[in-house]
């Protein structure tokens, strides 16, 4: 068989609002096996008004929401121009920015239209990655894990720490499992801009300082979410409905002593999973990575290796993987489990725009 070969411009946005990922790469197969080299990546920060107008799209009216769906995808297509100047590639797969995430109502949505990001880019554009499994009465989510098997074998599971953090790895029969566990960024961020004004905690310094609220932490980790078994996954408005509101009932905490008290729930969280799971070798991507705080604790609580790449797969693991989606949808390959996200059957998601 021929060596196939792709680029591909992969573009994702996290729910915890830190900019637009972009990545370049190269994907190769040769006899069975993929592999892949990026080229390039980069993250554009938005600006405050769109900062502002991603974090309240839940609040439009539907009209001024598909007028936002479309302008977000036109500002993906120009930073996607800009990125690739006059490099060659071959489609452009996009997430998009989930503003919606009720699997249990059968909702999710990713703002970022496909066809107004391939006019803006004149490229071949593939988007709405999560839709089909939905409506195969899927959770959507988690995508990530089809990638960490194929890409990223060499380790036992995958954590990535961004808006949540969640886990992918084979289980005893060689099934691909793979759930979100709690949520880090989302809180940690929000924690920061609501007390101290600043976007987020570096190097976890603000935490370090508090001291752990044991009610507080009691009351986080008997939370239902953690008793169920997968396929499960975590969005905005969990956070919002269930987690907040625990936030009011302790007395005379201090923010301090809050945001303290949510390290070490979510390190709780991650290493209990990684016990349980007796996982010994596990990657570690994403924004909370560089957060020395929360992986200190995460690695006094468990026995595992805790493996953290270089920079750009820590930065770039999820826009990389969804570049690779696409590649697999192209290919006419599974890019969605059915183990991990509940759905009737795999399936090969996404929507294509041809330019």
């Amino acid at each position: 068989m021929s060596d196939k070969k792709y680029t591909v411009v992969g573009v994702m946005s996290g729910t915890s609002l830190d900019g637009l990922d972009l990545v370049l790469c190269e994907f190769k197969k040769d006899d069975l096996n993929w592999s892949f080299e990026v080229v390039k990546g980069a993250t554009v920060e938005y600006t405050s008004e769109w900062k502002e107008k991603l974090a309240s799209a839940q609040q439009l009216s539907a009209y001024d929401f598909v007028k936002l769906h479309r302008a977000y995808g036109s500002l993906i297509g120009r930073e996607v121009n800009r990125f690739l100047a006059d490099l060659r590639v071959d489609f452009i797969a996009s997430h998009g920015h989930t503003v919606f995430h009720e699997p249990q109502n059968h909702v999710t949505f990713q703002l970022g239209c496909g066809a107004y990001l391939a006019a803006a880019c004149a490229h071949k554009t593939i988007s709405d990655f999560r839709t089909l499994d939905i409506a195969l009465q899927g959770q959507g989510a988690p995508l990530v894990p089809i990638g960490d098997q194929l890409l990223f074998n060499d380790y036992d599971a995958c954590i990535n720490l961004g808006g949540f953090a969640n886990i992918s790895f084979d289980d005893e029969q060689s099934q691909r499992v793979a759930f979100d566990i709690c949520p880090v960024n989302i809180v940690l961020n929000q924690l920061m801009e609501m007390n101290y004004q600043l976007s987020f905690d570096r190097n976890g310094e603000k935490g370090r300082g508090g001291r752990v609220n044991q009610e507080l932490l009691l009351l986080f980790n008997k939370l239902d979410f953690y008793k169920q078994t997968g396929p499960k996954s975590l969005g905005r408005e969990w956070v919002e409905t269930i987690f907040n509101p625990l936030f009011l009932r302790v007395k005379n905490i201090s923010p301090q002593d809050l945001l303290t008290t949510c390290y070490h729930h979510f390190a709780k969280q991650i290493a209990d999973v990684i016990s349980s799971c007796r996982l010994k070798n596990v990657l570690f991507t994403g924004g909370g990575t560089y957060n020395g705080f929360l992986m200190e604790l995460v690695g006094h609580m468990c026995d595992a290796h805790i493996v953290i790449p270089e920079k750009g797969i820590i930065d770039y693991k999820e826009a990389i993987i969804f570049a690779f989606l696409g590649v697999l949808k192209v290919e006419g390959e599974v890019n969605c489990l059915a183990t991990v996200t509940g759905a009737r059957q795999n399936n090969i998601g996404g929507a294509e725009v041809l330019m």
